[in-house]
Formats: structure tokens, sequence, C-alpha cells
């Protein structure tokens, strides 16, 4: 077995993703290979919005984790649904690859608990999930929960990997992750090497001056179903 070099694994130790790599830790490791948007607010939000948990801006940019040689954005172009027919845009803005804040850039759902679900089209192995709302001001989305399943209809096999409903507001029960600014970065969200075909993603309105839930894109990094 090849011997992952101390750096390199104090760095998959930090990321929190060195238990996922187990069964790859003989493989080459690279840097996740995703491309983030132009920040379109200077600085970090001072204050959190009343009513909310936010976490602390980190004021620099997130280290970036390493991932097995191979993986890729598998949401790329991929089939969305969603619990509604959109309010304003389409459905293909959530994986079109276009992840700009600029207007018409996000798809529009109606107010209360909805969810946005990518097909990837094959049960594949899965290492982050990164989205973005909408990311033209700092805005906090409300009961945040992003899981994943085999099953079509998230009744079977459904695996919860964030989930910041305090008050299980949604009826998806209680969740223990913060509430975060929306900014360029996106939310990064660790699948910790689960399989699956299918993701989804809800939210319940947000901070913003409407109470619409919107989506600008979602990244699924995984490896590719052989």
């Amino acid at each position: 077995m090849r011997r992952v070099p101390l750096l390199a694994a104090a760095t998959l130790l930090w990321a929190g993703v060195f238990p996922t790599l187990t069964a790859a830790q003989d493989g080459e490791m690279i840097p996740l290979p995703h491309k983030l948007p132009k920040p379109v607010f200077a600085g970090t939000p001072a204050d959190a919005p009343p009513g909310t948990n936010v976490e602390k801006p980190l004021g620099k940019p997130r280290p970036v984790p390493l991932v097995p040689k191979g993986t890729a954005n598998l949401a790329l172009r991929k089939k969305v649904t969603s619990s509604k027919p959109p309010f304003e845009g389409s459905l293909e803005q959530v994986t079109d690859g276009d992840k700009e804040a600029r207007d018409g850039s996000a798809v529009e759902l109606r107010p209360r608990t909805q969810w946005v679900q990518i097909d990837l089209g094959a049960p594949s192995k899965l290492f982050y999930v990164l989205f973005w709302h909408f990311h033209s001001e700092p805005v906090v989305f409300r009961d945040v929960i992003v899981q994943v399943s085999n099953d079509p209809n998230f009744v079977e096999g459904v695996t919860t990997l964030f989930n910041n409903d305090v008050d299980n507001s949604s009826g998806l029960g209680l969740g223990k992750d913060r509430e975060y600014f929306d900014t360029a970065e996106g939310k990064l969200v660790d699948a910790k090497g689960t399989t699956a075909r299918y993701v989804r993603l809800y939210s319940n309105g947000s901070t913003y001056r409407d109470p619409m839930n919107r989506y600008t894109e979602v990244e699924v990094y995984g490896l590719p179903a052989k």
C-alpha cells in the first residue's frame, strides 16, 4: 500500500475527507476540480440577520479539499425535477454550468419548503455537493437540506448530508448544521463517499426581500459510473 505523504494526509484530515477516501487511498489525489464564479460584493457580512444562527465567515478563501483523480461534476447538464414547477426561469438552469450572479441566472421556486432534484443517470460514488442559491448579495437561505438516494421518490435508502433546519419546520428532522451566507464560494457539503443516483436539495425561503426559493447552480462531484 502506498503511503500518503504527511502533508497530504493532514490536508485530507483537516478537510474532513480522509475517512471518505479510504477505499481510494492508493490512487492519485487531486484538488477538487471546481471553478468559482466571480464575487459581486466585497468583504464578508458583519452581522447575522435576526432569527438566524449563521456561522461566522472565514474571511479568507475556503481550503480546497483533495479528491481521487477522475472526480468530475456529474450533475452538469443532467435532468432536474422539482417539488413544483418553477415560478420564474427553467430547471435546466440548475445544472447548465452558469453559476455567475447575474440577472436571470437563477431559477425561482414558490415560497415554503421546496426542492430540486438531480438525476445523475446511474449510482455513483460521491464526494462533494457544491451549490449556489443566490449570491448577488449576502443572503441566508432557510432550512437548507441536502439528501442523496437511489430511490427517485426519496422514501427508502435516504442519506442526509446536510441539514440546518434547527426547528424541523420543514418536517425532515432536526438539523445540527449552521446557517450560512450565500457567497460566490457557494456551499460545499461533504458527500462522504456515499453511492447514490439522485441528489435532492431543499430550502424554505431566505432573508432576501421576497419569500421565493432560488437556485443558481448545483454541482455534484464524484467518480463517473462505469
